[in-house]
């Protein structure tokens, strides 16, 4: 086969925090992923649920618009992600550590 391999360790780890989290948003995933694993930047965060999304691995749940005191105005556009048919939940003892404690 040829081109890029469509697998991603950091798409895995998404995978893995919303098998616990059953629904978020971009920006709270992101605040979960860098708590358990090396920070990565958002974008990447972003880049790969927008992947994910499109292989199957990701559903938006919701569109939705919540207002409130934000620096760039009144309100904000949140997507809801959880996982889709094509996840493979691998069991990360990690996220598993994680998600117990709290």
């Amino acid at each position: 086969m040829r081109g890029r391999p469509v697998k991603s360790e950091i798409r895995q780890n998404l995978i893995e925090i919303l098998h616990y989290m059953k629904k978020a948003y971009g920006y709270e995933i992101h605040k979960k992923y860098c708590q358990i694993f090396p920070k990565c930047s958002r974008e990447v965060v972003y880049y790969h649920l927008r992947k994910g999304v499109k292989l199957g691995e990701f559903e938006i749940e919701q569109v939705k618009e919540e207002k409130g005191k934000y620096s760039w105005g009144p309100s904000v556009l949140k997507t809801y992600y959880r996982l889709g048919q094509k996840a493979k939940v691998r069991g990360s003892p990690a996220v598993k550590e994680f998600f117990e404690k709290k």
